[in-house]
């Protein structure tokens, strides 16, 4: 019989990292970047699905997912925990759910390179995590903030939607709180962080511009800001948050991300010689010369900023592309057909 409980278990043992649920399907896993059906005699039927989502979620969500057609929201297992989402199709429930990894990856696990430490050790400004859905930006986002944890003694505040890796207190304080649950939004549950005195505000998504101007307020007020957000490149990540205000707005936004940005880190997975996944990564640190550029409404110039600014930790995706390639730790045909599509998405 097909239960939650046997098949998040059976995503956690096979080491997936998503476990997709649709009606007249049978239950797949994506292993490795790759899709493969659960070995299940039947099929999903509405009435399994729906039993199976009534174990994953409280009457009260499910009530909620009844109303909104949408929900997110986290579910554990013994060995995994997973961001869940469930949604209707063609009139059917559908669920999808990303492995959240129990243990918190340390930076040097993840690859990270020192510059990106030295952001986590700044006082305040903001931290900009970007890549598409399913790049690791919450795995990367988790590391520095338990870096943080382990070396300073400060208060953390995490505004996420769900809650996905659990944070266990070391130096500092941290308070995890959950849209919803915890929060009406982001932009409300930042509008009152101020008043739970932070040193370090993680939010899981810069998602409207409610939130994004938000975020920049506190960035602005002295605080350690780190941020997701949906986009390719640093230049991308610049131009995206701009385009989101009104024409009248962006002189003044422009001015106020000159001053705050700290560094932005855009990554995206690849497949890795000898199987499995690594990232690829971009890094922008904003130096005086890059400001400039955002100030005078420059964004398109950046690239050149980060393909020479090597010296203070820069590298652009072509070349770190070059270096896994000369480590051999992707193919030369990987590199390719990645920098072409990463061409296209970035047009």
């Amino acid at each position: 019989m097909l239960t939650a409980p046997s098949l998040f278990g059976a995503a956690a043992q096979k080491g997936a990292s998503d476990l997709h649920l649709l009606v007249g399907h049978r239950p797949i896993l994506r292993v490795t970047g790759e899709l493969f059906d659960i070995e299940a005699e039947e099929v999903l039927t509405d009435a399994a699905m729906e039993k199976i989502i009534r174990q994953v979620a409280t009457p009260e969500q499910f009530e909620r997912f009844r109303i909104e057609k949408e929900l997110d929201l986290a579910y554990g297992v013994e060995g995994a925990r997973f961001r869940v989402n469930l949604h209707w199709e063609k009139g059917h429930i559908g669920l999808a759910a990303r492995t959240i990894p129990q243990e918190i990856p340390t930076m040097q696990q993840l690859g990270l390179p020192p510059v990106i430490q030295g952001f986590t050790d700044l006082p305040h400004g903001l931290i900009l995590v970007t890549g598409p859905t399913g790049a690791g930006k919450s795995t990367t986002l988790a590391a520095k903030v338990d870096y943080i944890n382990e070396s300073r003694r400060v208060n953390i505040i995490t505004l996420e939607d769900p809650v996905e890796f659990l944070f266990t207190p070391k130096q500092s304080i941290i308070r995890q709180r959950q849209l919803e649950s915890d929060m009406v939004t982001f932009a409300e549950g930042l509008k009152h962080v101020l008043r739970q005195d932070p040193d370090v505000v993680m939010v899981g998504e810069m998602r409207d511009l409610d939130t994004i101007a938000t975020t920049l307020t506190l960035a602005e007020t002295g605080h350690l800001v780190f941020a997701t957000l949906h986009t390719y490149s640093a230049p991308q990540t610049i131009s995206r948050i701009i385009d989101v205000f009104p024409p009248f707005q962006q002189t003044q936004i422009r001015l106020q991300l000159a001053m705050t940005l700290r560094g932005v880190v855009s990554q995206q997975l690849l497949p890795r010689v000898g199987g499995g996944l690594i990232a690829t990564r971009e890094v922008l640190v904003n130096t005086p010369a890059c400001a400039n550029l955002i100030r005078e409404n420059k964004v398109e110039q950046i690239k050149n900023v980060i393909q020479t600014g090597a010296a203070v930790g820069m590298v652009s995706y072509a070349q770190d592309i070059k270096r896994m390639v000369k480590e051999g730790l992707i193919t030369a045909e990987t590199a390719e057909n990645y920098l072409i599509a990463s061409n296209e998405n970035q047009k």
